[in-house]
């Protein structure tokens, strides 16, 4: 193939990938974005599908209101249906432990103005008919909402294209070419790109990935898994948590559901290299991970042994990352969901699916550029919660690629903090 130019070369087609391709070319650049498998194959279309500013960590918070404001107008701009709707957003607490919980991290939310408010459990129960348990009481988020994560992530691509953006698909990336301290293309298997801007926004594949060029980011993937109802007639537009489920209803009248925190994480050689980084949250979270071994396992130590070239067979052999859902979760997590609304208990699960999230030490992303090579930038490590707060990264990114200026504060999302001598931060994200 000939070997073509551009001035951006974006690698990763989920929703921050896309949305930063369209804002990119938005801003006039020439951009071709590069994916081995399927435009929203992984976990940009594997997702719960909530938008929400409720329960971010407070480093997120004022991106995520920017982000809002987005949503209720990307319907327009990307020319498409979203299946947006913007029908709030309730955590019911079981306990008062709980409830302070929320009401702390309310203190942050009062900083934004957010319209977020801690409800009785009367007033919480009112909004969910006919839902069971007892509850202390809940939070609820008027202005949060949902969408669905397939069209919306290809919406992008597609307003991408409508911009000039050149989107490949089943084309794997193989290696980011560099000359003396900065990035001057790719290397594809389809042939050589030359770009002098780089972004990898490549999901659970990012870290291993960057280490071909000798870049450590402490990142580690988790499974995490979803399951679909059949139709039920209209029941809230809410999305809602609790301590064991969250679950929303779709435009069509299915269920998303999914077990609440729970995860399952392989054991595998990066476990070890980031003990160090990812101890504290193991601590936190032992009782919600699952530690698996599996075919993960063995492909991590083939990476370890075999290097970039492993790495790039098993790109090519797994052009979507396609993990089997956990079917233990599945029936837990629909029984605890017909638990909770008896009125359903005459569905049944449709379709179950898992995806991997790609999760950083301190639960928040990277929205940075490289330090060491000139031109390289990365947006990654959303840890399970990138899909609402895609679009205003892809902004972001597009405005720090193209002239080093965000219209939002991005320090806390730098790439330099996990070599920092200080102590990771966790924000309070509930």
């Amino acid at each position: 193939m000939t070997q073509q130019t551009y001035d951006v070369a974006v690698i990763g087609g989920g929703i921050a990938g896309c949305a930063s391709a369209y804002y990119l070319a938005r801003r006039g650049l020439s951009v071709i974005l590069l994916e081995k498998g399927e435009i929203a194959g992984e976990q940009s279309g594997r997702n719960w599908g909530f938008v929400r500013q409720q329960g971010r960590d407070p480093r997120e918070i004022p991106l995520m209101i920017e982000c809002n404001r987005m949503w209720r107008e990307l319907s327009k701009e990307l020319e498409a249906d979203l299946e947006w709707r913007q029908g709030g957003l309730i955590y019911l607490a079981e306990n008062e432990e709980r409830l302070a919980g929320y009401a702390a991290w309310l203190e942050h939310a009062r900083d934004y103005q957010l319209d977020s408010r801690l409800l009785s459990a009367s007033q919480a129960t009112a909004m969910l008919p006919g839902v069971t348990g007892t509850w202390a009481g809940a939070i609820h988020t008027p202005s949060d909402g949902q969408a669905d994560p397939v069209k919306t992530t290809r919406a992008f691509a597609a307003a991408a294209q409508r911009q000039g953006v050149e989107v490949r698909t089943g084309c794997t990336v193989e290696e980011i070419l560099t000359a003396g301290g900065a990035v001057s293309g790719l290397r594809t298997e389809q042939g050589e790109i030359r770009a002098g801007k780089v972004m990898v926004a490549a999901g659970a594949w990012t870290s291993r990935f960057l280490r071909g060029l000798r870049v450590e980011l402490p990142q580690l993937y988790v499974k995490a898994t979803v399951l679909r109802t059949n139709r039920a007639p209209e029941y809230s537009q809410l999305g809602v948590w609790c301590n064991h489920i969250g679950f929303r209803q779709r435009r069509d009248g299915s269920f998303n559901v999914a077990p609440g925190r729970a995860a399952d994480l392989y054991i595998m050689p990066d476990c070890l290299r980031y003990l160090r980084d990812f101890w504290p949250s193991f601590k936190a979270q032992s009782g919600d991970i699952k530690f698996l071994v599996g075919r993960e396992t063995w492909d991590g130590l083939g990476i370890m042994l075999g290097g970039q070239k492993a790495l790039t067979r098993q790109m090519k052999r797994k052009r979507v990352l396609d993990p089997k859902p956990n079917a233990r979760a599945v029936r837990r997590a629909f029984a605890e969901f017909k638990k909770l609304l008896p009125a359903m208990a005459n569905l049944h699960v449709e379709q179950s699916w898992a995806g991997m999230i790609e999760a950083t030490p301190d639960e928040i992303p990277v929205l940075d550029a490289v330090p060491g090579y000139e031109g390289l930038y990365v947006a990654t490590g959303f840890s399970g919660h990138g899909f609402g707060i895609g679009p205003i990264a892809g902004r972001l990114m597009a405005e720090t690629i193209a002239d080093a200026r965000p219209s939002l504060d991005l320090t806390a999302f730098r790439f330099k903090r996990f070599a920092e001598a200080a102590p990771l931060a966790h924000g309070g994200a509930v």
